[in-house]
């Protein structure tokens, strides 16, 4: 054999998904079901288990049920973002506002609610992970590095950073899509629906309060003021 020959591919790293979910037959099903898709998962039946996976593993993804024995999964959630920036998704199987919003509020990324079909699921988890690894524009774009200045609030859209008043902001890739996508049309009315497109990816008119909460939880890390709401409408960035 030639020593000439081209070197294998490499292999993509498995994404690793941790699943906390207390209901033995859907947790066994999903896990199952993710895996044939190829993701590696780990799984755990109550939020104390899943708690201490995600204190001895790395994940690039967490799926948490909402009502779960011990640490219900918004308190994992709100856990979990105590030291994570991973995204996160939330099971919940009531659809009403209670679950909706507290997941949301508690750092959540995005929610379905049960049951769930498994295609919608790793629908969902595609979205996700796609925000997660969200690229900057290529050299050979005009845009690319750009710093974008709003006052004492900093975006370097090449290396995906943001500082206020020179203080590095922290935020779940959820959270820094949706900046750049304010910052790329300042002063302009953003509808609800043209924001699930952009950045959570949906192809559908989804739930508005994804974005209403992930709204408000951007407002605290970089400023109430900075974020209108425009009754009726949508949301503009202020210049």
């Amino acid at each position: 054999m030639s020593s000439s020959a081209a070197a294998p591919a490499p292999v993509p790293r498995p994404v690793r998904v941790l699943l906390v979910e207390d209901d033995d037959l859907m947790r066994r099903s999903f896990t199952v079901a993710l895996e044939r898709y190829g993701y590696q998962m780990k799984a755990a039946a109550d939020g104390l288990t899943g708690l201490e996976l995600l204190r001895e593993h790395t994940f690039d993804l967490l799926i948490l049920d909402v009502m779960l024995p011990g640490l219900d999964g918004i308190g994992l959630c709100r856990r979990a973002r105590e030291t994570s920036l991973v995204p996160i998704l939330m099971m919940s199987a009531r659809g009403d506002g209670l679950d909706v919003v507290a997941g949301l509020e508690a750092g959540a990324d995005d929610y379905v609610v049960k049951p769930v079909d498994t295609y919608v699921l790793v629908a969902r988890i595609r979205s996700l992970l796609r925000r997660a690894t969200y690229a900057p524009p290529q050299p050979s774009e005009p845009s690319a590095g750009e710093r974008l200045v709003f006052g004492d609030l900093t975006i370097d859209t090449g290396g995906l950073e943001v500082a206020l008043s020179g203080s590095p902001v922290a935020l779940t890739p959820t959270e820094l899509k949706l900046l750049l996508e304010f910052a790329a049309h300042p002063g302009v009315v953003l509808e609800r629906h043209t924001l699930l497109r952009n950045v959570w990816d949906y192809g559908w008119d989804g739930d508005s309060r994804v974005v209403d909460l992930c709204v408000q939880r951007l407002r605290k890390k970089v400023g109430r003021h900075r974020i209108e709401t425009v009754r009726g409408f949508g949301y503009k960035f202020r210049r």
